[in-house]
C-alpha cells in the first residue's frame, strides 16, 4: 500500500457536495478520475520524483478533476460521454493533467513569501467587516440607475478593499498598490457624488453614457451618434477639443460640482480634478507612487516589500474607515431590522479592533522606517 490512498467513495460523495459540483450522474466517472490522480501522484513520491509532499489535500484535488472533467466533456454529446467513461486512457489522460495543476499550482506553487497571512487578525478583521458588507449590499434592489448609483459604486469599492488584502496575503505588495489606486479612485468619486445634490449623480450617469458611446458598445447607432452629439455639445460649452474627449468623460462631471468652475487650480485629471473635490488631496503622493508601479518604472522592479506592504495596507485601513463611514448612513435603505441590529453588533465588536491595527500598523511602519 502506498503512502496516499484516495478517499472511499461515501467521503468522495460528501465532498462534492461540499463544493458543490455541478457532475450530475457522473460521480463515478469523476470518481475514476480521482483515484488515479491520487495513484500517480503517490508514484511520484514512491519514486523520489517528488520527496516534499507530506499529505494531500483532497478537497482541493477533488476541485481540480471536477474542473477538468466539466471542461473535458463540455459540448460533447452524452452518449459519447458514455463512450469516454469506460476508456482507461482518456481517464489516465485526465488524471495526468489534474496531477500536473494539483502539484504545481497548490504544492509547488510560486510564492515570494508573504508578510502577512489570512488568520492574522491584521487582515481576518478586516476581512470580516468586508463580507458583512457585501453580504448587505449585493442583495440591494437595483432597479433606478439614479438609487443603485450609489449600492453599485460602494459594492466595487469594498470587492476592490478585498482584492487589495488578497494581493498582500499572496505577497504581491506592489500589485496591490495598484489595487488600492483603483479603490482610491473609487472612493473619491463615491465621496462627491454623496456630498452633493441629485444634479451632480445625473450627470455622472450622462458621463457613464458618453463613455458607452464612445468605447462603441451601444447597438443602437442612431442613439449612439445622438449621445455623441450632445456630449460635443457640452465640451463646447467649456471650451474643450476633440483632444479632450478622454479626460471629460471621465472628469468632466465634476464641472456639476458646485463651485468648481471658480477653482482656477482645478483641471480635468484626477490629482487636480477628482481627488482634490473629494477632499482627499493628501494621498496624492501615494496615487503618484502607484501610479508610477502600473507603468512598469524601476520603482516596481526594485521596490522593497515591506515599505509597500505598510503603505498599501495603512493606505487601504484609511479608505475603508472612509467607505465604512458612507456605509453606515446608507445601510438603512439596504436592511430591514433585524440586519440592521447585526450591523451595530458587528460594529461594536469590530470597529474599534480596527481603528487600534491602524494605529499599531502606523507606528511599526514608523519603527521600520528610523531602522532604515
Amino acid at each position: 500500500m502506498g503512502k496516499f490512498q484516495p478517499l472511499g467513495n461515501k467521503e468522495f460523495i460528501q465532498s462534492l457536495k461540499l463544493i458543490n459540483a455541478p457532475v450530475n450522474g457522473y460521480e463515478d466517472f469523476v470518481y475514476e478520475i480521482y483515484s488515479y490522480t491520487v495513484e500517480g501522484i503517490d508514484n511520484l513520491v514512491e519514486s523520489k520524483t517528488f520527496v516534499d509532499i507530506q499529505g494531500i489535500n483532497h478537497i482541493e484535488l477533488i476541485g481540480y478533476c471536477v474542473g477538468e472533467f466539466l471542461f473535458f466533456i463540455s459540448g460533447v454529446a452524452k452518449e459519447k460521454v458514455e463512450e469516454y467513461r469506460n476508456n482507461e486512457n482518456i481517464i489516465m489522460s485526465i488524471s495526468s493533467i489534474v496531477a500536473d495543476k494539483y502539484l504545481s499550482l497548490s504544492q509547488f506553487s510560486y510564492s515570494e513569501g508573504s508578510l502577512v497571512n489570512r488568520f492574522s487578525p491584521t487582515v481576518s478583521t478586516l476581512y470580516v467587516y468586508v463580507n458583512f458588507m457585501l453580504n448587505i449590499v449585493k442583495a440591494h434592489n437595483k432597479k433606478d440607475p439614479r438609487i443603485s448609483l450609489f449600492a453599485d459604486l460602494f459594492m466595487k469599492s469594498i470587492s476592490i478593499c478585498k482584492c487589495t488584502l488578497d494581493l498582500l496575503v499572496r505577497g504581491f505588495e506592489t500589485e496591490a498598490l495598484s489595487c488600492w489606486r483603483t479603490l482610491h479612485e473609487c472612493e473619491c468619486a463615491l465621496i462627491v457624488l454623496m456630498n452633493n445634490d441629485n444634479n451632480v449623480t445625473k450627470t455622472y450617469l450622462e458621463h457613464m453614457r458618453y463613455g458607452l458611446a464612445f468605447r462603441d458598445t451601444i447597438s443602437d447607432k442612431e442613439k449612439q451618434t445622438e449621445i455623441f452629439n450632445q456630449m460635443k455639445e457640452e465640451m463646447k460649452k467649456y471650451d474643450l477639443k476633440s483632444k479632450d474627449i478622454k479626460k471629460f468623460i471621465e472628469y468632466g462631471w465634476l464641472y456639476s460640482v458646485p463651485g468648481i468652475k471658480e477653482d482656477e487650480t482645478f483641471k480635468l485629471n484626477f490629482r487636480d480634478g477628482l481627488e482634490k473635490a473629494a477632499g482627499l488631496s493628501a494621498y496624492s503622493k501615494r496615487y503618484e507612487m502607484s501610479s508610477e508601479i502600473i507603468h512598469g518604472t524601476p520603482l516596481l522592479i526594485y521596490s522593497n516589500r515591506e515599505y509597500f506592504y505598510f503603505l498599501t495596507l495603512i493606505s487601504t485601513y484609511e479608505s475603508f474607515f472612509r467607505l465604512e463611514e458612507i456605509f453606515s448612513k446608507m445601510i438603512k435603505g439596504f436592511v430591514n431590522e433585524t440586519q440592521l441590529s447585526s450591523y451595530w453588533q458587528m460594529r461594536n465588536v469590530y470597529y474599534s479592533h480596527l481603528v487600534s491595527i491602524h494605529k499599531r500598523e502606523i507606528e511599526r511602519f514608523k519603527a521600520w522606517q528610523n531602522k532604515k
